[in-house]
């Protein structure tokens, strides 16, 4: 699946990417983890919600949270998995909250057209196939998957047992290989 790379800062105030530096964060220590890391984060937000805009939104608030509890953080070696766990827990409320505020209506909004020009008919499949997986399903094949993380690091990212981890995982990869849009013909 393409991933879009995060939108470049702008010198006129434009669109700024998560690691944009501001005048408020002093801590060089975070400044450079964002400015390192941000570039993955934002993949794994996109592979989280498909979209760009909502990743880069994601990914900030995600790295809020993080600087709030900045000084917190003893072991640095894990704030990767602090970060992911962050953008997993912002991700699930963000969509839970927006299930509630969706309402029926006799009107159908415009609909999305996928560009062709940017990635495959399989991608566009396969992305759709994992879009109608359960929430916990698709969070754990896209951190173990997508951003090939062992079953372990998905394990302590999604704050479950590595048993949890495998049963999610394979019951989610057997969802898929019986996908009507995955079969070949």
């Amino acid at each position: 699946m393409a991933v879009p790379e995060p939108r470049a800062q702008e010198p006129g105030g434009g669109a700024r990417s998560p690691s944009s530096n501001s005048a408020g964060i002093t801590d060089p220590d975070f400044r450079d983890y964002v400015q390192t890391r941000s570039r993955a984060l934002v993949r794994t937000a996109y592979l989280l919600t498909g979209n760009l805009a909502d990743a880069e939104d994601l990914v900030q608030s995600a790295l809020a949270k993080t600087y709030l509890a900045w000084d917190r953080i003893e072991d640095r070696g894990a704030l990767d998995g602090y970060v992911r766990r962050a953008i997993v827990n912002t991700h699930i409320s963000w969509w839970r909250r927006r299930r509630v505020q969706e309402y029926p209506t006799d009107e159908l909004p415009d609909q999305a057209v996928a560009d062709h020009a940017t990635s495959s008919d399989l991608n566009e499949t396969l992305r759709r196939a994992v879009d109608r997986l359960p929430q916990r399903m698709r969070a754990a094949v896209m951190l173990r998957y997508y951003d090939d993380m062992t079953e372990a690091e998905v394990a302590e990212v999604l704050g479950v047992s590595l048993g949890t981890v495998k049963s999610t995982v394979a019951r989610a990869v057997a969802k898929l290989r019986i996908d009507a849009d995955l079969q070949p013909g």
